[in-house]
């Protein structure tokens, strides 16, 4: 019963970080699309490719930036459940004297599979974050690069 409330709680908690991961990435791209408008960029294409450029930098450094921000939330998330199921496990063994006994030896069994389910969700979290973090980045590269050529 327990799992599966941790279960909602991380699936819930890694549907709102993708997105806002989503949103923040959407926001970035509507912004570069401010420089479409700009009538004197257009006519002036040396000053745009400048602006374009340092632009894209500072959107590359911005996504680096949250996509570490988010790391850290999701691996403070992971340690929390960990440290929580610990605590469980712990709070077992003293209700029952540390005898051994059933209850206690299935509540530290259950507590592992959380741990170890805690890190392979936040593992896979990481990847995925750093999977969008990389495809973001290519895109401003291939938006930094058709504006150089």
């Amino acid at each position: 019963m327990k799992l599966n409330y941790f279960a909602k709680q991380m699936s819930t908690v890694a549907r709102w970080m993708a997105t806002t991961l989503f949103c923040l990435f959407a926001i970035a791209f509507v912004w570069q699309g401010a420089f479409f408008s700009n009538m004197a960029a257009i006519a002036a294409p040396a000053d745009m490719l400048i602006a374009s450029s340092d632009a894209g930098s500072q959107a590359q450094n911005k996504a680096a930036k949250d996509a570490r921000e988010t790391k850290g939330f999701v691996r403070d998330a992971a340690d929390k459940v960990e440290q929580t199921a610990k605590s469980n496990a712990k709070r077992v063994e003293n209700a029952t004297d540390g005898d051994g006994s059933f209850v206690e030896r299935k509540a530290k069994k259950d507590a592992a599979r959380i741990e170890k389910r805690a890190e392979e969700d936040a593992a896979r979290t990481q990847g995925a974050i750093d999977n969008t973090k990389n495809a973001v980045e290519s895109a401003i590269d291939n938006i930094k690069g058709a504006f150089s050529n």
